[in-house]
């Protein structure tokens, strides 16, 4: 099953999905690995998963992260210890599982071309001024993120290869016929309808309000117009960003980071090649026909052309082949050791990999490197000045929330000690909040607590997301309070304007099904009203074709079976309709080429337990290490 999906995915662009894939994050749930081994000494690295090592400076990073929204969650506080260990074995597992998925797909043939891959980092948002793609925007975006472009690039091109496995496990589940007629005679029962629609504003009144009904409805309804609670805050703002800008980063410190990360500086030799693949279940056959091929390309028929008349491969056949710019990890491993092994012009083949037989040539090479001291500058700079403002972000929220707690404690003089941006917000508001604070959930549950923040007392440290952190002053509490009827009295006069009008229309609408219930015709109650009735025809549940309430009322009759069914119902300010329900039917009368899209659909949704049935195959498998000393 794994073949033919990895054969049919491979040609798809999956350009939009940046995120990690959903299956990655299942891991982070499970607990331990079917073999795990704790005896590491001093490894330094997190974890191993089938020979692929974590890691600690990812791990750590991870872990950051994690404690950050959690930190948050908790309102400033420290992390329980039982809850700290919790919360580190699910970052550890996680990154194993992320690890073993990227194992995975790589050995089934996943692969995303360098072009796509540049298609999708130009079409970042973040990457662009002005609608379009701009190197200079993106290298400040992942500089301040503290991220190299190559490493985004690799993150980008892993999280893609895993959606692509997710999607072809979802592509390839199917439905039972059984499963089927099951489904459609549930989900794709119809009705056949007919409405009419009495509007509102036939039935509005061209008398006003008087003054008296006016002060009766706002009496009435006063909980509908009070004013939110409110709080005037000062505020001092610490950045992760400002603190990264304070750092010092001296060359002595810069040549000895490019030192400790030589290997991860490392560029990887990339070739540019094309390929013809030949599948068949008759693998005899299929080797023929590769030899066949391969002596053709050999004899000097032109490559591409030969792609595209015989190559199985519906990702690169449309492109003579083109794989575009690879590094050997990019494809399995005998086709990697025949590309990696072949001189620029070269033809190779038959090259035998699991999905079926290829014929290689080698167009270009880029040797690797490594990058110079004055290339990975920038980037190592980037990274030290967020590295160290990350761990003075941390104390001076320690040294903060112990020193915001001292009685006399003053928000001006933290401010100046600790270099914070100050500000004022006039009208900071229950669960809407206000800029540039937002309305972070730990801040309003700590200025709206019962009892709230009391006025003049410092609050906080409080996380407004993962780079940060304010403390706050209350200066002034507001209480809701009814708002001045003056405010509202435009909206209450045509609030009782409408209601009266909708009390008409339904009254005319009840008038309206007796005279149907009755024996009048719907073409004569419709020419008696004035109105146009819809003509009678089968709907759906989900059809958009007629007004949600009238769908939903229908279905939520009993079935006709004879006698026609009468209903008046309120479609909200549109008016109010009067619907008859007169015959139904069920799948069994439609086209069968919409049960088949609706089988695809619901097949695709049930996809997801096998997704989740073969990570657990994959987890089960797994020879998994871990260091217990990884975040210490």
């Amino acid at each position: 099953m794994l073949q033919k999906i990895g054969d049919s995915l491979k040609g798809q662009k999956w350009l939009a999905y940046i995120v990690l894939g959903a299956l990655a994050l299942v891991f982070a749930a499970w607990g331990a690995y079917g073999v795990v081994n704790l005896s590491f000494g001093g490894s330094n690295y997190a974890a191993e998963a089938n020979g692929s090592k974590i890691s600690l400076e990812e791990a750590r990073e991870a872990w950051l992260r994690q404690q950050t929204q959690w930190q948050q969650r908790l309102g400033g506080a420290d992390i329980p210890p039982e809850l700290r260990n919790k919360l580190q074995d699910q970052v550890l597992e996680g990154l194993i599982g992320r690890a073993l998925l990227v194992q995975r797909t790589r050995d089934l043939g996943y692969r995303v071309s360098q072009d796509a891959l540049r298609e999708a980092v130009h079409s970042e948002q973040a990457f662009q001024v002005a609608g379009q793609y701009s190197p200079e925007a993106a290298k400040a975006a992942l500089a301040q993120a503290g991220i190299s472009l190559q490493a985004y690039e690799e993150d980008l091109r892993t999280s893609v290869q895993r959606v692509q496995l997710q999607g072809g496990i979802r592509a390839s589940d199917f439905l039972t016929p059984v499963e089927l007629t099951r489904l459609t005679d549930l989900e794709e029962q119809e009705r056949e309808v007919r409405y009419l629609v009495l509007p509102v504003d036939r039935f509005k009144s061209t008398a006003g309000v008087d003054e008296a009904a006016v002060q009766a409805y706002y009496q009435a309804h006063q909980g509908q117009y009070m004013t939110p609670e409110s709080a005037h805050l000062q505020y001092a703002e610490l950045r992760l960003e400002a603190l990264a800008a304070q750092q010092s980063v001296s060359d002595a410190d810069l040549h000895a980071a490019y030192e400790k990360s030589k290997s991860r500086l490392e560029v990887p030799e990339k070739r540019h090649a094309r390929h013809i693949l030949i599948t068949g279940k008759d693998d005899a056959a299929a080797l023929a026909q590769a030899q066949q091929v391969l002596a053709q390309a050999k004899a000097g028929k032109d490559f591409g052309e030969l792609a595209k008349q015989y190559s199985q491969d519906p990702g690169s056949a449309h492109n003579g082949g083109d794989l575009g710019w690879a590094e050997r990890s990019s494809f399995v491993a005998p086709f990697a050791d025949a590309l990696f092994g072949m001189a620029v012009g070269e033809i190779k083949g038959p090259v035998k990999t699991q999905f079926g037989y290829h014929i290689i040539r080698l167009d270009e090479v880029q040797a690797g490197k490594s990058k110079s001291f004055e290339e990975a500058r920038s980037d190592l700079e980037a990274q030290l000045r967020r590295d160290r403002a990350t761990d003075r972000f941390g104390e001076v929220q320690e040294q903060l929330q112990a020193r915001a707690a001292e009685p006399g404690a003053d928000l001006a003089s933290l401010a100046q000690q600790y270099n914070l941006l100050t500000g004022d917000v006039a009208s900071f508001l229950k669960d809407a909040g206000a800029p540039p604070l937002g309305a972070a959930p730990a801040l309003q549950a700590l200025v709206f607590a019962d009892p709230p923040l009391p006025v003049g007392r410092l609050g906080g440290p409080v996380l407004l997301g993962d780079d940060r952190l304010v403390i706050v002053k209350v200066l002034e509490h507001s209480k809701p309070r009814p708002k001045p009827l003056a405010e509202v009295r435009e909206s209450i006069a045509a609030t009782l304007i409408r209601e009266r009008g909708t009390q008409a229309a339904r009254k005319a609408a009840d008038a309206a099904r007796e005279k149907l219930e009755g024996g009048m015709s719907f073409e004569a109650l419709a020419q008696e009203l004035k109105v146009t009735a819809d003509p009678a025809h089968f709907v759906g549940r989900r059809d958009p074709s007629i007004p949600a309430p009238v769908r939903d009322a229908v279905f939520a009759a009993p079935r006709p079976t004879g006698k026609p069914l009468y209903r008046a119902l309120a479609l909200g300010d549109g008016g109010v309709a009067v619907v008859a329900v007169t015959r139904a039917r069920t799948a069994a009368a439609h086209d069968p080429r919409t049960l088949g899209d609706r089988a695809l659909q619901e097949a695709e949704r049930l996809g997801t337990d096998e997704a989740m049935a073969y990570v657990e195959e994959v987890r089960r498998t797994a020879d998994v290490r871990k260091n217990p000393k990884a975040f210490e």
